[in-house]
């Protein structure tokens, strides 16, 4: 189980994808992510954060190619490599109203280390 309402654990996380819900948003950098990925995460630079998921839901999905998560969806999930960048995107998607955006601060370092695919 995580620490706090604001992050999510690696087996939290794993259930939320085997279900085929959530939105799993990957703020490294594009040369990070070219390296390895969770599957089914789109890609959003943490610096960019604040303006995509500002984007109307139309927008958002011809973006992305997924639909953007409600304000109050619980299933919407930011990571990084390691936590920091994560936690950053994810109080800025809770400053834009999404109060219950979650970090997964074991990141991709984590996923990777535990054999998560």
């Amino acid at each position: 189980m995580a620490s706090s309402d604001k992050e999510i654990s690696y087996s939290d996380l794993k259930a939320l994808l085997a279900k085929g819900s959530g939105l799993v948003v990957d703020v490294r950098s594009k040369d990070e992510v070219d390296r390895g990925r969770i599957p089914g995460s789109i890609h959003i630079p943490v610096e960019n954060v604040e303006s995509d998921i500002s984007l109307d839901a139309s927008e958002f999905h011809s973006k992305f190619g997924v639909v953007k998560p409600s304000l109050d969806s619980s299933e919407l999930v930011f990571h990084c490599q390691m936590g920091k960048r994560g936690d950053v995107a994810t109080e800025k998607a809770r400053g834009l109203g999404f109060k219950k955006a979650r970090n997964y601060a074991g990141g991709y370092k984590e996923w990777s280390d535990k054999g998560g695919k």
